[in-house]
Order: structure tokens, then sequence, then C-alpha cells
């Protein structure tokens, strides 16, 4: 199981996810280019200590890091028609948070292999990106049993 942030806007999120998979001991691809410097004071004191320990890689375009992925996309998204909580996860499963400001582009739905949304009430939005992260990427290693790991 791996995290991938598109394009990300706002460092705090970044941070706050880059922290939450150091934790859970899983890696992170983070496509650029970044609305923010990536040492922004902001992204280390959401991250912490934490960002010397997770395993990240930064790609240069989405061209770049889409030739080289494995296993299948899977896109955290408001358009998603299935609920986050009734789709079958696998362990090499890409899950994929868009940009705060405007998710991704059709370009990057177009190639995902699976558009899943969090259910929510009718007259909301969305979810912030590091919530959302946190609430589907906990089902997911749930189901492939990836907390048994840890301790």
């Amino acid at each position: 199981m791996r995290l991938a942030l598109y394009e990300p806007d706002i460092p705090q999120n970044t941070g706050t996810l880059l922290r939450l998979a150091a934790c859970f001991n899983l890696p992170v691809d983070i496509i650029e280019p970044c609305g923010f410097i990536f040492d922004d004071k902001r992204l280390r004191r959401a991250g912490m200590d934490y960002l010397d320990i997770v395993d990240y890689t930064r790609h240069d375009s989405w061209e770049k890091f889409n030739a080289q992925r494995k296993g299948r996309l899977v896109l955290l998204t408001t358009k998603g028609s299935v609920p986050h909580h009734t789709f079958k996860f696998e362990e090499n499963d890409i899950l994929m948070l868009g940009r705060e400001s405007a998710g991704v582009p059709d370009f990057v739905h177009a190639a995902v292999d699976k558009r899943l949304r969090i259910p929510m009430r009718a007259d909301t939005r969305s979810i912030n990106v590091a919530m959302a992260g946190a609430i589907v990427l906990s089902e997911a290693l749930h189901q492939t049993g990836h907390f048994d790991t840890l301790t």
C-alpha cells in the first residue's frame, strides 16, 4: 500500500499525510509541482520529526510517476461512484489524493483504476484532504491486515 499526493497545495496537509505514512510504515509518492516550497516551515511543523523517517519519493511530473507505478491506482474523489467502505482493497493499491484546490485533472481521472468517495451529507462539498486520506487509508489497512504488522 502507498499514498500518492498529486500536486499538493497546502504544506500542512502534506506534512500531516507524511506523518501518517511514517506512523503506518507506508511509502508516499509526491507528484510535483507542489504549491509550496518543499522545505516550507509549515510542512515541517505538521510533519515534525516524522519527516526524517518517512519513505517518500518526489516525482517531477505525473508522466514520470505513472510510468513507474506498480499496483492499482485508487483515486479518492468527490466525483467517485464507489463508497470507500464497500471497495475491496488490495495490498499493492496506491491511494491517490488530489490537490486541495482542484482535485486532479481529467487525464488523471481517465488513468486511474478506481474512483472512491467517502459518504457524507448531501449539503457538504468535501472533507479536508488529510482527513480523507486517513479515513480511507484506515479502511484499506484494516482490510489488508496491515495493522497486524504494527505494534
